[in-house]
């Protein structure tokens, strides 16, 4: 019995492990900021091998990285843009200079929440190409991820919004931490995906 609850704590920890070394990953390869999108698709690929048992390296991972960057750094600049031209809009929304500002700051916000949640789960989505699941298209991708996130799957928006959410108070608490938050966002959206 003590075994069998030793080597289920010892699997779950393991899980905990990969996924806190996945963000690790998804930090330093999210640096030049094109490739925020395709880190997270890797991201989600080493977790996929994981918990199927197949083993994953961070060869792999970087494999998975430069098939994600082929096809979706336009995809991933767009994102990360459309997130600063939002966090700009919030920024004039807060000086108080703008007529109407509270709206228009709801309205942000509402848009930031579909973008950043939108784009993780397009990210889970994505395969390879080459990979005989569906999925290499970052268009339709992205496109599914935000009708999951605004009309199919609110439940699950917001479970990744809370991810997000963790993120971000990992970064407030202590930025370093911030890193591996990023691979149990990753992980979140992977479970969501297949639930």
């Amino acid at each position: 019995m003590a075994s069998v609850t030793r080597s289920l704590h010892s699997g779950r920890f393991a899980l905990f492990a990969e996924c806190l070394l996945t963000g690790v990953w998804i930090a330093l390869a999210a640096l030049p900021l094109v490739t925020a999108l395709p880190a997270f698709a890797a991201g989600a690929a080493h977790l996929e091998r994981h918990l199927a048992g197949d083993r994953s390296r961070l060869r792999d991972y970087l494999a998975d990285l430069r098939a994600a960057t082929r096809t979706g750094w336009r995809l991933s600049a767009l994102w990360c843009a459309a997130l600063a031209l939002l966090g700009w809009d919030l920024y004039v929304a807060s000086s108080g200079a703008l007529p109407g500002a509270p709206l228009w700051a709801l309205t942000g916000l509402a848009a930031a929440f579909v973008l950043l949640v939108g784009g993780v789960r397009a990210a889970a989505r994505y395969r390879p190409a080459d990979d005989p699941e569906p999925g290499g298209d970052w268009r339709a991708c992205a496109l599914a991820g935000v009708r999951q996130t605004l009309l199919t799957d609110r439940p699950g928006a917001l479970l990744v919004a809370a991810g997000w959410v963790v993120v971000a108070a990992s970064a407030w608490m202590l930025p370093p931490l911030a890193a591996p938050a990023l691979g149990a966002l990753t992980a979140c959206a992977v479970a969501i995906r297949d639930r």
